[in-house]
């Protein structure tokens, strides 16, 4: 992966669907046809919308690698006049969880995602949310499904 212009939290709610304070990620950090890393702060806000009375679960890293997947085909569409496709999160597997909250992780989230295989409707991605000095935070693996609505309709 190669260093990224500045693509920062403007860029992202731009380009994904998720708005306001669910939009997480404040920047891509790089990015490549297969890869990409983002990272993020908002895990240590008080309001952040995934947070479960005084915690935010490590599980709500789930969000922040789909939205990671999310900024990733929005990068590999370019900047088209279509508006980008709907992906549906359809599955986690091998969710490895290291840590047991998130809003007390020091410093940055980084978030890694991994273009496995994908096409035309479908993509599945490896992803790892690690902190700021590298340590695993949670890992697993994520199938997206676009257009999934027309896809029943067919």
């Amino acid at each position: 992966m190669t260093p990224s212009p500045l693509l920062d939290h403007a860029w992202i709610a731009a380009h994904i669907p998720h708005q306001g304070r669910m939009c997480l990620l404040d920047r891509v950090e790089q990015w490549s046809p297969t890869q990409v890393r983002c990272s993020a702060s908002s895990h240590r806000v008080a309001d952040h919308p995934l947070r479960v009375g005084e915690r935010l679960g490590a599980h709500a890293g789930i969000e922040y690698a789909a939205q990671a997947m999310a900024v990733h085909g929005a990068l590999l569409a370019g900047e088209t006049a279509a508006p980008p496709r709907a992906g549906y999160l359809a599955s986690v597997r091998d969710l490895q969880l290291q840590v047991a909250r998130l809003d007390d992780v020091p410093g940055a989230l980084l978030i890694d995602a991994e273009l496995l295989s994908g096409d035309a409707r479908s993509a599945l991605y490896g992803f790892r949310l690690s902190d700021s000095r590298g340590a695993g935070l949670l890992s697993g693996r994520a199938a997206v499904i676009f257009d999934a609505l027309a896809q029943v309709t067919r």
